[in-house]
């Protein structure tokens, strides 16, 4: 069943305080002759989005080696991008998965089946490496005993391997996602890691979906919004720079392709961000958690603001969650500078009081009483 979430971190009674305490602010920078920037409302237009891997329907291949899965009789291509699948539990299938060896020379893989996870990062697609023991779907794939060693695919050739999936009796309805891969025995390369020399070996896999049949319910939600800003010290000379924050939680157990939203308003709601929902090109599997951010190169100089992140799906329109947090936007340099300039009028005035008023002390009187 379809779920909606609505999250806000800022009560709406914390805006009407923020009205009077920006009052304040905005008087004491209205000191300052050019130290405001211009109260019209600015919508951001260039957007530097971080690169996120598409799910393209395409063979993992890695320029040397593919892995997909195998074709039909007599055809030399597959027309299955990934395995997907669907079974009850308690039941068995079989398929088999397809190496092509693109280079000219023979090479050898360890060939293992493994669970799917979204990099915390980003939240691209990736497999569990091999010495990582699988828990979910990868569990449940038995390999031909072919694999039980390693692998090797003659140059320019292929290699078929036939494997099986048991779905265990208490397999919870839902998506299922995992893999399998195969990694080069060849060290490609090495890379230091801290004192240690750490040998490289490439791996590709194909992706594989599990259906299990049974209630589904997608689920998403958007947690953890916060706002980090850089400012110039002298708010005419550029542009403040702030990035957007948040993570994207999926709660359901099917994968979702989330898009989002993101808004933002200033004080008396004016509207100073507008980013109208995206597709992100990314597949967040069940479970699972991931941070993104968002670059927003042109921040308010000086204002109080709602940042508001609202996420969804195509595939679910009535899956919406939507988060916010606030942020005050000082120039505080800007600011800094004008309570110095005050400070230091202040102290010249009062010396110059004390000044005058020395200099205008009474003369003495003699005492004519006394005088005779």
């Amino acid at each position: 069943m379809p779920t909606r979430t609505r999250t806000r971190s800022r009560s709406r009674s914390r805006r009407r305080t923020r009205t009077l305490l920006y009052g304040l602010l905005l008087g004491l920078l209205l000191g300052g002759a050019g130290l405001l920037p211009a109260t019209a409302a600015r919508a951001a237009i260039a957007v530097e989005y971080e690169p996120l891997p598409a799910p393209a329907a395409r063979a993992a291949d890695n320029g040397t080696w593919g892995v997909f899965p195998t074709p039909a009789a007599g055809a030399a291509m597959t027309d299955r991008a990934y395995f997907f699948h669907q079974g009850t539990a308690g039941s068995t299938l079989s398929d088999s998965v397809t190496i092509v060896n693109s280079s000219d020379k023979e090479l050898t893989f360890q060939v293992f089946a493994t669970d799917a996870v979204n990099t915390p990062a980003g939240g691209a697609f990736a497999l569990l490496p091999v010495e990582t023991k699988p828990k979910d779907v990868g569990a449940w794939i038995t390999l031909a005993p072919e694999t039980a060693s390693t692998v090797t695919v003659p140059a320019k050739g292929r290699k078929d391997i036939p494997f099986s999936v048991k779905v265990p009796a208490d397999a919870t309805p839902g998506d299922h996602v995992g893999g399998i891969v195969a990694l080069g025995t060849a060290v490609e390369g090495v890379q230091q890691e801290g004192k240690v020399q750490v040998g490289v070996k490439r791996s590709v896999g194909a992706r594989l979906y599990f259906r299990v049949p049974g209630p589904v319910t997608a689920g998403l939600s958007v947690e953890d919004v916060r706002v980090s800003r850089s400012a110039p010290l002298l708010p005419w000379v550029k542009n403040a720079r702030a990035t957007v924050s948040y993570a994207l939680v999926n709660r359901g157990n099917v994968v979702v392709e989330p898009k989002v939203a993101v808004s933002a308003e200033g004080l008396f709601g004016r509207t100073v961000l507008n980013r109208p929902a995206r597709e992100l090109k990314l597949t967040l599997l069940p479970g699972q958690r991931i941070e993104l951010t968002e670059p927003w190169p042109d921040a308010p100089q000086s204002d109080w603001v709602t940042v508001k992140v609202r996420a969804g799906a195509a595939a679910h329109p009535d899956l919406v969650s939507v988060s916010e947090t606030d942020f005050i936007a000082v120039p505080w340099p800007a600011v800094g500078l004008l309570l110095v300039l005050a400070g230091a009028g202040a102290t010249v005035w009062l010396l110059r009081r004390r000044r005058r008023a020395a200099g205008e002390q009474p003369e003495s009187v003699p005492d004519l009483a006394r005088t005779h």
